[in-house]
């Protein structure tokens, strides 16, 4: 008599208080690899599709509104300042949201949030279309800070489902990093699509419609959101001085020099050689490397911790780097540096995966979403630092020298790692 085959073991075993989390090797149950295992957790696929949709328009909004304004009111300096107004805007609001969401729940604190960003985007739709006071547009972008950290927010439901299942949490955050540089290699393109091929709001208009309808999906998750964490002491402290953090954020300002530099200068290298709408597509090339990196990480099981393994990613990124610098120094081809920032993005999402989750292991219980706000935040600080550098240098010195920028910011990043032992990173 033939035997019964075996049933798999199930990802979790549902009881009424929590999920209990078994065997997410596939080497030992025979199962598929470690990305669709992932999303065999009950409630994974809902409110990652939810967070997709909502997150796609964050790469679009800054495009759209550049070429919304650009468009209409004919200055690109009122267009940059109106989004360099609203990326200061969320570097201030964004840990206060951030904080609320822990405090009081995802759904119960981001629905009326991202209903209040939308309102702000439309305000800046109208402005724009009836020729509002300059004004207006800068006091409508601003409102759209308040818009939450959805990666966070994510990254937040992973660590709860898979808080005993460390190898499943770093694909989760490997793939959390891959979506990041999805959306901002699609959501431009996409934006500008829009805006120009129908009517210059289009994007703006697309972009809030995907958001508040992904923001809704998400939220409509319940059994996967995290519990509100009674409060305590550690809820007390002030989070950008806990232990481990202040060095962690301040590598996340470096690495957003490094983003932001890059982007103004391969831009303005384009420009130079007379192709400014190589641009895009060059930079794409550089989200795409990550992107793929990503994957790859969060699919193999990296040897060591995430805080012994940190310096060595951020030295591998010190050392890809050079390869766009010395791309456009020894050859001042833009075909070469495609393919310079194609492998020099590949250490970009390791890099970033390791820190992030050096983020969730040193925030205290119950206010993860904050912790990665603030990482966030200081991104968003560095990025706007390192576009005003890159952006200078461009204009005084050379694109070329511009390309130094990225290069030095990820070394101070490295001596930042270095200057601490391994535990404190």
């Amino acid at each position: 008599m033939p035997q019964p085959t075996p049933r798999r073991p199930p990802l979790y075993t549902v009881t009424a208080d929590t999920l209990v989390a078994v065997d997410l090797n596939p080497r030992t149950t025979g199962e598929p690899g470690p990305y669709r295992r992932l999303f065999t957790v009950p409630g994974a696929r809902a409110f990652t599709a939810g967070n997709l949709l909502a997150r796609l328009p964050m790469g679009m909004f800054s495009v759209s509104a550049v070429v919304m304004i650009a468009g209409t009111r004919d200055s690109y300096a009122l267009a940059g300042a109106v989004t360099a107004t609203g990326l200061a805007a969320t570097a201030v609001v964004a840990p206060w949201t951030a904080r609320l969401v822990d405090r009081y729940g995802q759904a119960r604190i981001a629905v009326p949030a991202t209903l209040l960003a939308a309102l702000g985007s439309l305000a800046l739709l109208l402005c724009v279309r009836h020729d509002a006071p300059a004004w207006t547009l800068f006091a409508s972008y601003a409102a759209t800070a308040t818009t939450p950290n959805l990666g966070g927010m994510s990254r937040a439901r992973w660590a709860h489902l898979l808080k005993t299942e460390p190898d499943a949490l770093h694909t989760a955050n490997s793939f959390e990093q891959s979506v990041d540089e999805l959306c901002f290699m699609l959501g431009p393109v996409l934006a500008a699509f829009l805006c120009g091929t129908f009517f210059p709001e289009a994007g703006t208009l697309v972009g809030v419609v995907l958001l508040v309808t992904g923001m809704l999906l998400f939220a409509a998750q319940r059994s996967t959101e995290p519990p509100v964490a009674e409060r305590s002491p550690a809820r007390a402290t002030i989070l950008f001085r806990a232990a481990g953090m202040p060095p962690l954020l301040a590598v996340c300002l470096a690495m957003g020099v490094v983003f932001g530099a890059m982007e103004v200068v391969t831009i303005a290298y384009a420009d130079a050689r007379g192709h400014p709408s190589a641009a895009g597509a060059v930079l794409g090339l550089q989200a795409a490397g990550s992107c793929a990196a990503g994957l790859l990480y969060g699919a193999v099981r990296p040897a060591g911790s995430a805080a012994s393994r940190y310096p060595w990613c951020i030295a591998a990124m010190t050392a890809l780097l050079t390869l766009p610098l010395l791309a456009v120094t020894l050859t001042g081809s833009l075909l070469v540096l495609a393919g310079a920032l194609l492998v020099a993005g590949m250490a970009t999402a390791p890099t970033m995966v390791t820190g992030m989750t050096l983020v969730q292991e040193r925030t205290p219980e119950g206010r993860v979403n904050e912790g990665m706000t603030l990482a966030v935040t200081g991104l968003l600080g560095g990025i706007a630092a390192g576009s005003a550098l890159g952006g200078w240098l461009a204009e005084h010195a050379s694109a070329t020298a511009g390309f130094g920028v990225p290069v030095t910011a990820a070394a101070v990043a490295l001596l930042i790692t270095l200057a601490r032992p391994a535990d404190d990173v």
